[in-house]
């Protein structure tokens, strides 16, 4: 590693920004079949519609083993496909013995077209004579590609492998230098411009990374896990990588052996990760025994959740010192894990609305704690626990290690009875005495009926109406009349009446008559006013109807006695709920 160059470096703070996880982290490397798919326009043979059947088709095939061809049947059309490709279409012997050998799902395809005579050779022979074969399907399958894999890798101007002038001779050289022939396939699909090197610039690659003192077998592992290191000059990124965990006294055996042949890295995020770490306080060889202790650190998605779990935490205030901290707890449970976990935990303490701030002091304070438990769902745990939201919320800011006890696995304990019904139904009762209701009477029992949420709550939710204008008594009887009117918070009941008098410029005193209106939504109230005022400029209804006439019937009966008065109401009826539902 004597030869490594000194080469730019990078920022990798900006990593970590609380839109790091969502756009920069993201692989760069667009698989090619996503971008060729549009440009499918010339060949009728490969017509949208008819792609999308033969992509669906192969995939149940990939699915499926073969069906089961007789042996001698098989190998008759295996010999069938090498003649055709080696004394028919000239390919070299070799390449045609290898396709015909390793590119099952082809000739069962040619099989059933064929079918199983006695005579396949013959018959197969016959075929092939008088229906050329797209030779880019058994090149492809025999690299290593399902049917689904290749078909849209598949040229859409081409069907004879001789008709693409740098395909072979490339597929040659990375043969020849010891690249297992059915990973070439994973190098096309995510590197097909190397395929279109002219002669002789692909080994020049190659031989570049063993300049760097890397063996032929280190370089050939490398690019079967990371194709686009052929694409361009070498990769600074790789190089860098390999620098920094080598001053960590991590060897290049261990790091070949911790990359699979089946994920693609990106070394430009990796080498981010790391200069984050020596960043925040880590020296070369903290670095190193840290990777060694654990690799998925770097290696699982190319450092992806480690940096997804890094830009959480930041989001929330953690210190980057304070995150990092955490690594080397991690032999107990995987990043990816643990991420996932601390995620969970988040949608949980959303939804027993626990605060925002409140939410960031746990995170900031337990991340190991949330991200080691793997908590049920919201809905179980309300259900076995047999509490609300609100307690369970609390429970949990008290003692935030009772997380512990609503794992998956563990059996949960249903909560001591807490005595807060009771409570709040002597304070509802009260409540109700104090405004003039008389004891165990219908009106009573009516209204206990009614109301929901906490009985401390009604009296603020009483003093926010007479506030607005309304004398005690007359609120009294709105109570009796309508006690539902007090289930909502007092934000709520605020906004409601602000609307009624600033918006509508109805009177406080409407309430007194219409105390039901602060049942409705303010978006239905708003629709409803909205087309009466249309209508009456039209000419369309009377201009003095009450406001309960226009916001308590249904709106079947709205629709039919009002707005089909007018010819267009209809249609402005549905503009004016688009509009209003929308914002």
């Amino acid at each position: 590693m004597a030869h490594l160059q000194r080469l730019r470096k990078m920022s990798v703070l900006g990593w970590v920004s609380s839109n790091t996880v969502n756009s920069q982290l993201k692989t760069p490397n667009t698989p090619v079949w996503q971008i060729w798919r549009f440009h499918i326009a010339q060949n009728p043979r490969f017509y949208r519609t008819r792609r999308v059947v033969q992509t669906e088709t192969f995939e149940k095939s990939d699915a499926c083993s073969r069906e089961k061809i007789p042996a001698a049947f098989l190998k008759d059309a295996e010999a069938a496909l090498l003649e055709y490709l080696h004394c028919t279409r000239s390919l070299p012997f070799l390449d045609a013995e290898y396709m015909s050998k390793n590119s099952p799902f082809f000739i069962q395809k040619l099989v059933k077209k064929v079918g199983m005579k006695s005579d396949v050779g013959q018959a197969f022979t016959r075929h092939l004579r008088y229906h050329p074969i797209n030779e880019f399907e058994p090149f492809f399958e025999s690299l290593g590609l399902t049917p689904s894999e290749y078909c849209p890798l598949l040229p859409r101007d081409r069907m004879f492998l001789t008709d693409d002038d740098y395909l072979l001779d490339n597929y040659h050289v990375l043969r020849e230098y010891g690249i297992d022939v059915r990973k070439i396939g994973k190098i096309y699909k995510e590197a097909k411009e190397v395929f279109n090197y002219g002669r002789g610039l692909l080994l020049v690659k190659l031989q570049a990374y063993e300049e760097l003192g890397l063996s032929n077998s280190s370089v050939a592992k490398f690019i079967i896990s990371s194709p686009n290191l052929l694409v361009g000059d070498v990769s600074s990124d790789f190089v860098d990588v390999l620098k920094i965990l080598e001053r960590g006294g991590i060897q290049l055996s261990w790091i070949e052996e911790h990359l699979s042949v089946h994920h693609c890295y990106d070394w430009s995020r990796m080498l981010g990760l790391l200069r984050l770490f020596c960043k925040t306080g880590y020296s070369e060889e903290q670095l190193g025994a840290l990777i060694t202790q654990s690799p998925e650190l770097l290696f699982e998605d190319s450092g992806y959740k480690t940096l997804s779990l890094i830009g959480f935490l930041v989001k929330f205030g953690s210190q980057l010192k304070d995150i990092c901290s955490l690594f080397p707890q991690f032999p107990q449970i995987q990043v990816g894990k643990f991420f996932s976990n601390m995620r969970q935990c988040f949608l949980f303490l959303n939804e027993i609305e626990m605060e925002v701030n409140e939410i960031g002091k746990l995170v900031r304070s337990y991340p190991f704690l949330l991200g080691s438990c793997t908590l049920k769902k919201t809905s179980s745990l309300l259900s076995n626990l047999n509490t609300g939201k609100k307690r369970l919320c609390k429970l949990v800011q008290e003692n935030p290690q009772e997380l512990r006890n609503l794992v998956l696995g563990s059996k949960i304990v249903r909560l001591p009875y807490s005595g807060e019904d009771e409570r709040s139904r002597v304070l509802k009762t009260k409540f109700l005495l104090d405004l003039g209701f008389v004891e165990e009477s219908n009106e009573m029992k009516r209204a206990l009926k009614a109301f929901r949420g906490k009985g401390g709550e009604l009296q603020e939710r009483f003093d926010c109406i007479v506030k607005a204008g309304i004398d005690k008594k007359d609120v009294y009887e709105m109570i009796k009349g309508s006690p539902q009117i007090l289930n909502q918070s007092k934000e709520v009941i605020e906004t409601k009446i602000s609307f009624l008098v600033n918006d509508s410029g109805y009177p406080i005193s409407t309430l007194k008559i219409f105390p039901s209106f602060l049942n409705y939504t303010t978006q239905r109230v708003k629709l409803r006013l909205s087309m009466y005022n249309w209508l009456k400029e039209q000419g369309g209804t009377e201009p003095k109807l009450a406001l309960s006439s226009v916001v308590a019937c249904s709106d079947k009966i709205f629709v039919s006695q009002y707005v089909h008065r007018h010819p267009t109401g209809p249609q402005v009826w549905q503009d004016l709920k688009k509009q209003i539902y929308s914002e």
